[in-house]
C-alpha cells in the first residue's frame, strides 16, 4: 500500500519505479494521473465536508443566540436551515466515504517500489547470482540421476493415482518412511529456527478472512491463486498471511522488536497460472507443507534483518547437505509487495538444473499501512508503520524433493541424511519393501 502524499511529492520516483517492473510508459503515465484526479476529488469532498461543519456550527451558534433573545421566528428559521445542511451532507459524507475507497482502491493495485539495489530487468533472465554453496552430488557415470517421482513411485511410498481419485491433479500420498521424512524435515527446520535462530513458533489459522488476505497483499490482485471456503473465509496460501497479521492494527513498543515469528503450516494453491508447469510429482501442489519465517521490525533494522533472514534459510540446506545458489530477483521478477527479494535454489540431479526452494523478501512498509500495524520508541510521542519480512525457511515438500534426488543410491534407495536420522528413529536407508 502507498502513501498517495508520498506520491504526490515525488510522482517520479513511483513511475520510475512501475516502469522498472515492467510497465508500459503510457500506462505508468494514465496510473499515477488518475491516482492525482480520484485524490483530487477526495480533496473536494473532504473540503466540503470541513466547510459544511462549519457552517452547522455557526447556525447551532446562532440558534442558541436567537433563543436567548426569545427570537423563536428567528431560532425556528435557522433549525430549518439546519436540517436542510443536515440533509445536504449527509449525502457529501457518503460521497466522501465512496472517493476515499476508490482511491485507496486503486493505491492498493500498485505494487511496492524496489530497492535502489535491486537488479533492473524484465524476467528470470535478469536475475543475478548472489553465491553458490555446496558441492553437487557425484554419480556414477553410467548411472543417470533420476527425479523424484520415479524414486517415490519406485519406492512405493509415492502415490499420485491414490491422490488422484480423492482430489484431482496436484495431489500426492505420502505414505510410510516418506510421511516420515517430511515430518522429519518439517521438525529439524522448527528446531533450527526456535533454538538457534530466535524464532518463536506459531500455531496459527489456515482460514482467514479478507482483511488478512489484504493486509499481506494476496487481495485483490491474487484471487484466482486462492481457495475460496464458503462466505467468509480464504485457505492461507502461506503461513506469512497468519503471522504478518498477528500485529494488524496493533501499535508495538520498538524495544520488542525485531519480532521474529516461525510456523509449520499447510499451504494451499490454486496454481491458477501454471497450467502444463510441472505437472508431474511434487513441485507445484495444491496443498503443500512449508516451514515459513516471519519478522516485524523497524526500517532501520529491516535491510540487515533480510540478509539474516537468508542465511537462517540457507543454514537449513547447508546442514542438510544439500547445494545451492542464491539469487538477487530483477525488478522485473520480484513479488508484488516486495521490495528486495532473494530466492535460493536448491539443486536438483534428477532435473539437471536448480529450482527455488526459498524465497526471503523485504516489504518495507508496504504490508503495515495495509495492516494499519505501527510502532512507537519509548522516546518518540507518534508512531509509524512496522516494516515486515517474510520467506520460506523452507518448503518442505521441495525439500523432500532435493534430499530424494540428491541422496539416491543406484539400487533405488535413500540415504538419510545425518541430520534427519534422530527424527527417524535412527533409520540410515531407504528402500523398497520385499
Amino acid at each position: 500500500m502507498h502513501d498517495i502524499k508520498s506520491i504526490r511529492d515525488n510522482p517520479e520516483a513511483l513511475k520510475e519505479a512501475l516502469k522498472a517492473r515492467g510497465w508500459e510508459g503510457i500506462a505508468v503515465e494514465d496510473t499515477v494521473a488518475s491516482l492525482f484526479t480520484l485524490d483530487d476529488e477526495r480533496r473536494d469532498i473532504i473540503s466540503r465536508t470541513q466547510k459544511g461543519q462549519e457552517e452547522r456550527n455557526r447556525l447551532s451558534k446562532e440558534i442558541g443566540q436567537a433563543m436567548g433573545q426569545k427570537d423563536v421566528a428567528r431560532a425556528d428559521e435557522l433549525k430549518a436551515r439546519v436540517a436542510a445542511l443536515k440533509d445536504e451532507m449527509a449525502g457529501v459524507e457518503a460521497a466522501e466515504g465512496v472517493a476515499i475507497r476508490a482511491l485507496e482502491s486503486a493505491l492498493a493495485q500498485l505494487p511496492n517500489i524496489p530497492l535502489e539495489d535491486v537488479p533492473v530487468g524484465l524476467s528470470e533472465d535478469d536475475n543475478v547470482e548472489v553465491r553458490r554453496v555446496g558441492e553437487k552430488p557425484k554419480f556414477a557415470a553410467d548411472y543417470k540421476p533420476k527425479e523424484h517421482f520415479e524414486i517415490g513411485e519406485a519406492l512405493g511410498l509415492m502415490d499420485f493415482e491414490a491422490a488422484a481419485r480423492m482430489s484431482g491433479a496436484r495431489f500426492v500420498v505420502l505414505k510410510g518412511a516418506l510421511a516420515r521424512m517430511e515430518r522429519a524435515l518439517t521438525q529439524f527446520m522448527l528446531d533450527v529456527h526456535t533454538q538457534e535462530h530466535g524464532y518463536t513458533e506459531v500455531n496459527p489459522p489456515l482460514l482467514v478472512k479478507d482483511p488478512a488476505m489484504f493486509g499481506t497483499g494476496q487481495l485483490p490482485k491474487f484471487t484466482d491463486d486462492l481457495f475460496r471456503v464458503g462466505d467468509a473465509f480464504w485457505l492461507i496460501p502461506t503461513a506469512e498471511v497468519s503471522l504478518t497479521n498477528l500485529v494488524r492494527e496493533q501499535i508495538l513498543d520498538e524495544k520488542d522488536l525485531p519480532m521474529r515469528l516461525t510456523a509449520a503450516t499447510q499451504c494451499f494453491r490454486a496454481e491458477a497460472g501454471s497450467a502444463g508447469r510441472d505437472t508431474r510429482g511434487i513441485i507445484r501442489q495444491h496443498q503443500f507443507t512449508k516451514v515459513e519465517l516471519v519478522t516485524i521490525t523497524t526500517p532501520e533494522q529491516a535491510i540487515e534483518e533480510h540478509e539474516r533472514m537468508t542465511k537462517c534459510a540457507e543454514t537449513i540446506l547447508e546442514r542438510l547437505g544439500l547445494a545451492f545458489r542464491t539469487i538477487t530477483l530483477c525488478t522485473g521478477d520480484m513479488g508484488f509487495g516486495a521490495r528486495k527479494t532473494y530466492d535460493i535454489e536448491v539443486w536438483l540431479p534428477g532435473q539437471d538444473r536448480y529450482r527455488e526452494i526459498s524465497s526471503c523478501s523485504v516489504c518495507g512498509d508496504f504490508q503495515g499501512r495495509r495492516m494499519n500495524a505501527r510502532s512507537r520508541a519509548a522516546d518518540a510521542k507518534g508512531t509509524r508503520f512496522v516494516h515486515t519480512l517474510n520467506g520460506s525457511g523452507v518448503a518442505v515438500g521441495r525439500a523432500l524433493v532435493a534430499v530424494l534426488e540428491n541422496y539416491q543410491n543406484a539400487d533405488g534407495s535413500i540415504t538419510v541424511p545425518m541430520v534427519l536420522r534422530p527424527y527417524m528413529g535412527g533409520l540410515e536407508r531407504i528402500a523398497a519393501a520385499g
